[in-house]
């Protein structure tokens, strides 16, 4: 049985978007060809989304916040919208301040994905990046498949190069346990020892530091609420290279509604969508949502890791496939 396909909008370009509903014993997700974006994910028992989405196509269009989509080939900053690859330096598009972030222009968020494979309880997608594209060298082939297996919503993410290039993706998904306009009162635990500082841009200094003493330590479950600690919008170094799925994160609402991620990826940044719908950049097109609405939880490499090299490199190579898996296993209260 295959999963039900809906139409969800026409693009500017007359292109159809569409919808795939995906199901299983205890979770209904649905996903778009539109950024390949998880547009809302139900667990049974509780009415709302777990996941923040928008009910039209617009918002998307409009760029947003880059609610549930995939970025690729880099998500995160890039300082100077420049790196070295291969011993050349490449020049990318800039549109945050004179850095590069989540690809710019060029990143899969905005493109409309290829639906190549569906059942009841997953979907493929794929798309094609073009050489040069946002200053991205090879053409790049991207595959993310969104599977639900009894409580767990799996993502499996690949990627092919026919020259070196970077490759850093991320899913950029908001999360609420409750259904409530932020996530006050939430509980989270990160998995992880040390923290990257950032400049005023947000991009990272080159420090790595431990979280002993830090207002964002998070290895011990700790309740959140905004205004508590300063603005969070950082990578926590889970490990300095990818390897086998390995819990992550726990996110606990009010209602004990619970979140836990684990990942293969050797970063994980946690934004607090502090700015959300306040007139920044961050917000490119009206909706609903308001500062604090969920925490964006992005499993990924380290960012702006081409300009330090101590950083996990994320350069892929034609002889290369990029391989992310992340697992969202959800409980009720």
């Amino acid at each position: 049985m295959a999963g039900q396909i809906t139409p969800f909008g026409t693009r500017p370009d007359g292109a159809s978007v569409h919808a795939i509903t995906l199901r299983s014993d205890t979770l209904r997700a649905t996903v778009l060809t539109q950024g390949a974006v998880l547009q809302s994910l139900y667990l049974a028992g509780i009415e709302h989304s777990l996941t923040l989405g928008f009910r039209d196509l617009a918002p998307y269009l409009g760029g947003g916040a880059y609610f549930g989509c995939v970025i690729a080939p880099v998500a995160n900053r890039i300082g100077g919208a420049m790196a070295q690859i291969a011993g050349q330096t490449h020049r990318f598009e800039a549109n945050e301040n004179a850095n590069t972030l989540h690809s710019a222009s060029a990143s899969s968020h905005a493109a409309l994905w290829t639906l190549a494979d569906h059942s009841a309880s997953h979907a493929t997608l794929t798309l094609r990046q073009p050489d040069g594209a946002g200053g991205f060298p090879g053409t790049k082939d991207i595959t993310a498949t969104y599977r639900l297996s009894d409580d767990t919503l799996h993502l499996e993410i690949t990627a092919t190069t026919d020259a070196p290039t970077l490759m850093n993706i991320a899913h950029h998904g908001y999360w609420n346990m409750d259904g409530t306009p932020t996530w006050a009162g939430h509980t989270m635990c990160i998995k992880a020892d040390h923290i990257l500082p950032t400049t005023v841009q947000n991009l990272p200094t080159g420090a790595v530091e431990t979280l002993t003493n830090h207002p964002h330590d998070f290895r011990q479950t700790k309740t959140i609420s905004p205004g508590e600690r300063p603005p969070l919008d950082h990578n926590f170094c889970l490990a300095t290279q990818r390897r086998a799925l390995t819990p992550a994160l726990t996110l606990t609402g009010v209602s004990g509604t619970r979140l836990e991620l684990a990942t293969t990826e050797p970063g994980l940044q946690i934004f607090d969508a502090a700015p959300i719908n306040t007139g920044t950049a961050r917000t490119l097109h009206a909706h609903p949502y308001g500062p604090h609405c969920g925490l964006a939880i992005e499993p990924q490499s380290w960012p702006d890791a081409p300009n330090h090299p101590h950083f996990p490199a994320i350069t892929l190579t034609p002889n290369q496939t990029y391989r992310q898996h992340t697992t969202f296993r959800f409980s009720a209260p």
